[in-house]
């Protein structure tokens, strides 16, 4: 256990990038996918991509239900590892993942039954209804179906990431995108040679959920034929009612928050759908790139998230506090960096992954163009409010982290979207400055209740853990001095 003693002593910023840089490249992979989608059927229609924009906020508002229990497992691992708690990491690790597929299973179902239901709750634009709401539903079944695919390999990610193990992780995720990279040409637009029809935007989805299934096989087998993440036993896969409900108790206000999320998201994609094909089309496509661009705060925030769990388990508060105010202020700069890029290049980016010529392929390059400008201008704020985020979460605080989020996009994001592109006549601008100004207040605000520092209490029994750490290593003698090994690492 050497590797997550690492994130409990000595210098911070060394395992932080370490802990930091592949959770970015599976960011980066995971994005690789959406990108992948949007780069191929940008060449078959903008209506396509449309469908996207449409399809992705509700089938995110399905899956942030078990997201939410996949991310409790993360930090319940990371403060039991912290905390010296071997045999406590492997059981909550089993019994999140029993339980995370039991959900994903259900949700799976219901996703598919009310994929037409919740697409005409949407208020479309008469060509939007027509064009590209079918689409979109033709994507959102066959998502649905294969749901838990996913739900395998996220636990997996989140277990790893909570034991201190990103890299394992991130080579499954790689195998996973080269698959998905392959077969999604030949699924959207077919290839007769080997037998395979075109499938259009279906073809799209099934090569998704065919390379997640993939990279769930191969997450099991680390899982189960290794020993490089927390060690889960055939007994910890039997459901125990009181570890469900530690999980539930912390999974809860992560799943709220991921849920409430995705409503919010599902909300505005409802005004977006009142406007024409192209401004569909552009949010959808800013959106992915937006998402490409924030993968270095998704990453050091998911780092943040670890490190914080492991030291606030190991009954180390301050040094949790300064991980967090480092991993914002390295974002705050790379994100700097990236903003002026964006700020250059912001059509040619664009246009590189919407390559069919029509007025309304032109118009979705303009906007999307101007969506990337304007968001340009928030990108450290909204770095470092991922990064305060991700610290509420490792410190078990999820309700806080849910509040923040709701600050940014119900108090926010979504009054101030209907105020300037519904109400007033900033038109598709003002859809652009409302998810600017959300993300900026959000992060102000995470950054002033950080500083009151009452996240600090570790939601784990670190007494227990190491007590059951010093009994099951109680034989082991340090080699040089034949005394106790102590299984809690301390401050140098």
């Amino acid at each position: 256990m050497t590797e997550n003693r690492e994130l409990t002593k000595g210098d911070l910023l060394g395992p932080m990038v370490a802990l930091a840089w592949p959770m970015i490249v599976i960011q980066l992979l995971q994005v690789a996918y959406n990108v992948a989608d949007t780069f191929w059927l940008g060449a078959l229609s903008a209506d396509a991509v449309g469908a996207l924009s449409l399809a992705f906020p509700i089938i995110f508002l399905l899956i942030s239900v078990g997201g939410g229990f996949t991310a409790a497992g993360a930090i319940l691992v990371a403060q039991h590892t912290g905390a010296g708690g071997d045999d406590a990491a492997g059981k909550v690790a089993g019994q999140t993942l029993t339980f995370v597929l039991g959900v994903s299973v259900v949700l799976a179902v219901l996703g598919f039954l009310v994929t037409d239901a919740m697409l005409g709750l949407f208020p479309a634009d008469p060509e939007t209804k027509a064009r590209v709401i079918p689409l979109a539903a033709d994507y959102m079944r066959l998502f649905f179906l294969g749901s838990p695919a996913l739900f395998g390999f996220f636990v997996f990610v989140s277990l790893l990431r909570g034991y201190g193990n990103t890299r394992t992780p991130m080579r499954i995720m790689f195998v996973s995108v080269v698959v998905n990279v392959v077969i999604d040409p030949l699924l959207i637009f077919g290839f007769p040679a080997l037998g395979i029809p075109a499938m259009g935007i279906e073809g799209a989805a099934v090569a998704t959920v065919l390379s997640r299934a993939i990279a769930a096989v191969l997450g099991f087998y680390v899982l189960f034929g290794t020993t490089v993440g927390p060690t889960i036993e055939r007994a910890h896969l039997v459901p125990d009612l009181d570890s469900i409900a530690e999980i539930v108790r912390v999974g809860v206000p992560s799943a709220l928050e991921q849920s409430m999320a995705s409503l919010a998201m599902v909300t505005l994609t409802a005004m977006i759908a009142t406007f024409p094909p192209a401004v569909v089309a552009a949010y959808g496509l800013g959106n992915r790139l937006i998402s490409l661009v924030f993968l270095p705060a998704m990453g050091l925030g998911q780092a943040t998230n670890t490190v914080v769990g492991q030291n606030l388990g190991a009954d180390k508060p301050e040094r949790a506090a300064r991980a967090t105010w480092l991993a914002a202020k390295l974002v705050a700069v790379v994100m700097l960096v990236v903003a002026v890029v964006a700020l250059a290049f912001a059509e040619p980016i664009v246009s590189v992954f919407l390559r069919t010529e029509s007025a309304t392929a032109t118009e979705t390059i303009r906007l999307g163009a101007e969506y990337l400008r304007v968001m340009a201008v928030a990108f450290s704020f909204v770095g470092a409010f991922q990064v305060f985020l991700g610290a509420f979460r490792g410190a078990g605080d999820t309700k806080t982290a849910l509040a923040f989020s709701a600050v940014a996009l119900w108090a926010v994001r979504v009054p101030v979207t209907f105020a300037l592109a519904i109400a007033g006549d900033f038109g598709a601008t003002g859809i652009w400055i409302a998810v600017a100004v959300g993300d900026v207040v959000g992060c102000l605000a995470a950054m002033a209740w950080f500083t009151r520092g009452t996240w600090k209490d570790s939601v784990v029994d670190r007494d227990s853990d190491t007590d059951d750490s010093r009994t099951s290593e109680s034989t082991t003698t340090d080699d040089a001095t034949g005394s106790p090994s102590d299984p809690v690492a301390t401050d140098d």
